[in-house]
């Protein structure tokens, strides 16, 4: 541990395995059992004070991916955060106690994310849980956070099984999965007219909520999708989803996957003459797709964020909070550029840090998860509030939609835009192709492109 505890602490040694930690949680618990109470069978002192919490610091944990093909996101996710704690600690803490955030790497491999919670809880003691990514990583640790009954907040990640059953230790900050894909497919149907949707998604946990969003979406539109592609997750085999859309005929692409899969689909997808719209959930990463796509004028690509975006015409009047993320990182993080992986890890601290001072001087886990349900309203920026209530644990609702310009992605504030985007990118393909245009698009109404 580090002697300056104004420095937040950053560990990725390596973890014991699984079975060892266990057995570590076993003798912990037998000798809590044997030493924990005195004579008159009171609990000892050390027992009644909360775990992680001291005179002068509260420990926090984290398991993130800090390397493999995840690991953009759980980099930005945790230096996001750390910005803000940073700056925190700078100002003397809360109710002057430090946080130190102990984060460890599991390389989004649900096994690894497991051990590296068991060390958290059982070895290192931490207080609460905080800012992991992934879906199948962070389902895995459910039944570690309902046995330990430790705060788990601020995943990066939509799935609904952090929200159904309801469980008084997560709390969700972001929008969920299932609100993306319904807004995703409401705009794909309503305002562009098509009906000819597939889903391309990653085989796991987090692939099957967010086909199951999408699912449940069309289906209230009397619609299922046309087509199912997947691809297994820490590859980026997706030739064999890729043809099966094709032959579908899809006029749009749901993608619930990770920056390398979704991206090598979309560039095959060029090769191949195949030209629909293309949307992504958030969890893929705006700017890393961005980047590993270019200028991307031979494909139309659209994504729901559920932070406000950087780019567009609009977007500088949803910003907010954002202004002092984007300060607060090149103090702490000179390297990094501003992202929305990065802003949510940063709201999330945000959060974090409002539920501790709420929470008050005599900090426990209960008083912790009390003090998150107390806030209301709390606003970062015009129109983006985070409000929780005791049975209410996400904080946030609102989903924003991007389209890739020009190697960024920009706010859309005119969906009929996105059509005649993507009339202009199949005439230019035909005429690259040598064929002879065809009036309209076809499988679009041509209402919906006035």
């Amino acid at each position: 541990m580090v002697s300056d505890c104004r420095n937040v602490w950053i560990s990725s040694a390596s973890v014991a395995s699984a079975p060892k930690l266990l057995l570590l949680a076993l003798l912990l618990c037998f000798s809590l059992a044997l030493g924990g109470c005195d004579s008159k069978g009171e609990k000892s002192a050390p027992e009644r004070q909360t775990s992680g919490v001291t005179d002068k610091v509260i420990s926090l944990g984290s398991s993130l991916a800090l390397s493999g093909h995840a690991s953009y996101l759980g980099t930005q996710t945790l230096r996001g955060a750390l910005s803000y704690l940073k700056h925190i600690n700078d100002q003397g803490g809360v109710w002057g106690r430090r946080i130190e955030l102990t984060a460890y790497d599991d390389s989004y491999d649900p096994p690894r994310c497991l051990a590296n919670t068991q060390k958290l809880i059982v070895q290192d003691r931490v207080f609460a849980l905080f800012c992991y990514v992934g879906t199948p990583t962070t389902v895995k640790i459910l039944p570690l956070v309902e046995d330990a009954r430790i705060p788990l907040l601020g995943m990066f990640t939509g799935a609904n099984a952090l929200r159904e059953p309801f469980n008084r230790y997560v709390i969700n900050i972001r929008a969920s999965y299932y609100q993306e894909t319904a807004a995703a497919v409401r705009h794909l149907v309503k305002d562009l007219g098509l009906k000819r949707i597939a889903v391309f998604y990653q085989y796991d946990a987090y692939g099957f909520d967010g086909l199951t969003g999408t699912e449940l979406a069309l289906k209230e539109f009397g619609l299922e999708p046309v087509a199912r592609g997947f691809y297994v997750r820490g590859t980026q085999d997706v030739a064999d989803g890729l043809a099966k859309i094709q032959r579908s005929g899809a006029e749009a692409v749901v993608m619930i996957g990770t920056y390398d899969p979704c991206a090598k689909f979309i560039q095959l997808a060029s090769e191949r003459g195949f030209h629909p719209i293309f949307h992504t959930v958030s969890f893929v990463g705006a700017e890393e797709l961005a980047r590993r796509l270019g200028d991307n004028a031979g494909q139309v690509v659209v994504m729901s964020q559920v932070v406000p975006p950087f780019e567009g015409p609009d977007a500088r009047q949803l910003l907010g909070s954002a202004e002092e993320y984007v300060h607060l990182l090149a103090k702490y993080f000179p390297d990094d550029k501003p992202n929305s992986v990065g802003l949510e890890g940063y709201i999330n601290a945000r959060i974090l840090v409002e539920g501790l001072k709420l929470a008050g001087r005599d900090l426990t886990r209960e008083g912790f998860i009390s003090a998150i349900e107390s806030i209301r309203d709390y606003t970062l920026g015009p129109g983006t509030v985070v409000s929780f209530g005791p049975d209410n644990h996400q904080g946030m609702e609102r989903v924003y939609f991007t389209r890739l310009v020009g190697g960024h992605f920009v706010l859309i504030s005119d969906w009929p835009e996105v059509l005649r985007a993507l009339d202009e990118v199949r005439a230019q393909a035909r005429q690259q192709a040598g064929a002879q245009p065809k009036a309209g698009l076809a499988g679009i109404p041509a209402e919906a492109r006035q």
